[in-house]
């Protein structure tokens, strides 16, 4: 599958807050613990995009999408969040990787990653930040990526349906 990778603007992404948050609504929905609980709604998907746009526009964050190149479809993103306090201007955080259900053990959510590691040296930052469900594909992606675990936290979050889930934090120098 030829994947096209496309860093957004807030327009671009309100523009496509139908396909955003079917993307969303279908991570959700496939089990992804990613801040949401069952049962999750459209509108609510929808919501969450438009927030996301805001702090966009407020150059808060950042945010790239993955098409299937020869029909259009979303694959998949990914944000990086800049929009942090003033004496951490040389790190950033890693949020939201979602790839749809229909998409996975493709190499989308590798791309992804390339893309927003690569931007994020490109602009000088040195150190990156995210967390993950322990022991999930996402898990293991990021250390194939070479991402230093700090350390899991039990009990962290909850699954869409409830369940709480363990919590690894990562961090990953740029330098």
């Amino acid at each position: 599958m030829a994947v096209t990778l496309r860093q957004l603007s807030h327009a671009e992404l309100r523009a496509e807050l139908t396909a955003f948050a079917g993307l969303l609504t279908a991570c959700v929905g496939a089990g992804a613990s990613i801040g949401f609980l069952s049962p999750f709604s459209q509108g609510q998907a929808g919501d969450f995009w438009a927030g996301i746009a805001d702090q966009l526009e407020r150059s808060d964050r950042l945010i790239w999408s993955a098409r299937d190149t020869a029909s259009g479809m979303l694959l998949g993103t990914v944000q990086l969040i800049t929009g942090l306090p003033d004496n951490q201007p040389h790190r950033g955080d890693v949020a939201k990787l979602m790839v749809s259900p229909k998409a996975r053990r493709r190499g989308v959510a590798d791309a992804l990653m390339d893309a927003l590691e690569r931007h994020a040296r490109e602009t000088g930052l040195r150190t990156l930040v995210l967390d993950t469900v322990t022991g999930s594909p996402a898990d293991a992606l990021y250390r194939k990526r070479g991402w230093v675990e700090v350390g899991p936290v039990p009990d962290y979050a909850l699954f869409p349906d409830g369940t709480p889930c363990s919590t690894t934090f990562f961090y990953k120098s740029l330098i």
